[in-house]
């Protein structure tokens, strides 16, 4: 069990694992090995299946507030016209997510907004500097937007704090995103979506969206269909720059029945404390000890259990839960997992959940040499995984299975597979160095002797 809970703790894609670490890029030789990088053609969100009532909630409790939890007192959105600079130091591939999520945006949230050349006249800013040197401004983050800011020269010089300025915005004219220019593909394509996202739009998270990326636990790292319903509606005709809540709550029945006429059924889910929201925060936060995390995920499960919910807040509390739990004590920390992936399982809208649980679970079946119940898991997850362009656990899954497969006699198979997760995993890891270190992790599962 001891090599079980080193995979969960430091190779599966998790909600709970912290960015890892920069290292520098391999050597030609090293490249040369590894199969071509693979990338996703434009996908487009599925429509949720979120009642219009629910729908209006979660807008207001998104654009109302900050993160902290503070009011905001008006609507800020972008008026006319929004054209998005990209830096010229950004790589091909970047500019291609990013003429893709622009492309997205036009077509599903019916939002003029469109990619012109450095110099022109843009709204938004994309710009990528070394992460270190983000990080001289922003310590703590991945990647940063800043409202009414052009460039980073500016955003250097800025010292408020972004909440501060967002209390006091009227009106959005400009903004800038900083994404780190020393990680991998993936990072840098969630950046874009999450923070052109807030940029646009709502600029709070609330992790009971099980949904969107306006959420802090990463299980979404490309706008969703929801995300999409959220900035259509924000950007309505029957809104407006400078609305406040009141307003905004009296028009929003119409504007979502109007463009969301599927949602006009149901009602709204039972109230979300903000204490459920903070443990969680403490849970997935990378810059806590591991004793605070444990005690905020067991916090965040009883909270749920209290409360009674038997939706997708008490599996995400679960899954929290089952991650910390499993160092500590690995019969508590399956117990959780599999009872996370029984509620998963019966609720609907939450394959890609299901599939994060499903990564811990075909690790174990894996360690144990359970080979062919490795390969059914991966199989089943797969599907869902690969429709939510998370490319770093889509490569877990096949490399997973490339080794159950390998040590059940199915060399040729074993071997198209894992060069299919290896090049998955090349968009999905900051190096290839991280890459190797991936395979080799999965490879040291394999019960010895298999």
């Amino acid at each position: 069990m001891i090599r079980i809970v080193a995979f969960v703790c430091a190779v599966v894609i998790s909600a709970c694992e912290p960015t890892p670490a920069i290292v520098p890029q391999e050597n030609q030789a090293t490249l040369a090995a590894l199969p071509a990088m693979k990338t996703f053609t434009a996908g487009r969100g599925r429509p949720t299946n979120k009642s219009n009532d629910q729908i209006a909630q979660d807008f207001l409790d998104l654009v109302f507030q900050t993160e902290t939890g503070k009011p905001l007192t008006v609507l800020t959105r972008f008026e006319g016209p929004i054209r998005v600079s990209l830096s010229n130091n950004a790589s091909p591939l970047m500019r291609r997510d990013l003429a893709q999520l622009l492309a997205r945006l036009r077509a599903e949230a019916r939002v003029d907004i469109d990619l012109v050349r450095p110099g022109q006249d843009a709204q938004i800013f994309v710009e990528t500097v070394a992460r270190r040197e983000l990080q001289t401004s922003r310590p703590e983050a991945a990647c940063v937007f800043e409202a009414n800011v052009s460039g980073w020269k500016e955003l250097r010089r800025f010292r408020g704090s972004r909440s501060g300025q967002l209390e006091r915005m009227t009106s959005r004219r400009t903004g800038t995103i900083i994404i780190p220019s020393d990680v991998g593909p993936q990072e840098m394509r969630d950046c874009l979506h999450e923070e052109i996202a807030q940029g646009l739009g709502p600029i709070n998270d609330l992790f009971r969206l099980s949904d969107s990326v306006f959420n802090d636990n990463n299980i979404h790292v490309v706008l969703t269909g929801f995300d999409m319903l959220i900035l259509r509606a924000y950007y309505d005709p029957d809104l407006r720059n400078g609305m406040t809540k009141a307003q905004v709550a009296n028009a929003l029945p119409g504007v979502l029945a109007r463009i969301n006429p599927r949602g006009q059924r149901g009602g709204r889910e039972s109230a979300t404390p903000r204490r459920w929201n903070n443990a969680l925060s403490i849970a997935i936060a990378a810059n806590t000890s591991n004793e605070r995390r444990y005690r905020s995920a067991e916090l965040a499960l009883a909270e749920a259990r209290t409360l009674g919910w038997t939706d997708h807040r008490l599996a995400y509390s679960l899954l929290v839960a089952a991650k910390q739990r499993l160092p500590r004590n690995a019969r508590s920390g399956r117990a959780t997992f599999v009872e996370a992936q029984q509620l998963y399982d019966s609720l609907s809208g939450q394959s890609v959940y299901a599939a994060h649980v499903a990564a811990q679970m075909a690790a174990f079946a894996l360690a144990e040499g359970s080979f062919s119940e490795a390969i059914s898991i991966s199989d089943r997850a797969i599907p869902a995984t690969r429709s939510s362009e998370n490319a770093a656990l889509l490569s877990t899954f096949l490399l997973l299975k490339a080794e159950a497969l390998e040590a059940s006699g199915r060399t040729q198979q074993a071997r198209i597979v894992r060069n299919d997760g290896l090049g998955w995993a090349r968009y999905g890891y900051d190096s290839d160095r991280d890459v190797r270190s991936r395979q080799q992790s999965i490879q040291a599962l394999v019960p010895r002797g298999r």
